[in-house]
């Protein structure tokens, strides 16, 4: 069976940010919008994915200053799999 999305924590020098890759990119614009009603979310942007063996975009997820970045990816993981259950029991 095909995930319908992953997601990663990503290391970077300027800050932390939870990337998504979806299964289906079509999706990303309402992903993006499904996300935003995270307060603790800063900003999210839709990016080409330059990396090897990756989607072609990802939805990265910046969050505010102080935010747990593992207890927040958790809360958009457990958010995507209710946005996806339906999808995922019909297959």
């Amino acid at each position: 069976m095909h995930l319908p999305f992953r997601s990663e924590i990503r290391n970077s020098p300027k800050q932390q940010t939870i990337k998504i890759y979806l299964g289906d990119e079509s999706l990303d614009e309402k992903i993006k919008t499904h996300l935003e009603h995270f307060n603790e979310i800063d900003f999210i942007e839709i990016r080409e994915t330059v990396e090897q063996n990756r989607s072609n975009e990802n939805i990265t997820v910046f969050l505010k200053d102080d935010v747990d970045i593992v207890k927040m990816q958790k809360a958009i993981d457990s958010s995507l799999w209710w946005y996806f259950e339906d999808d995922v029991v019909d297959e």
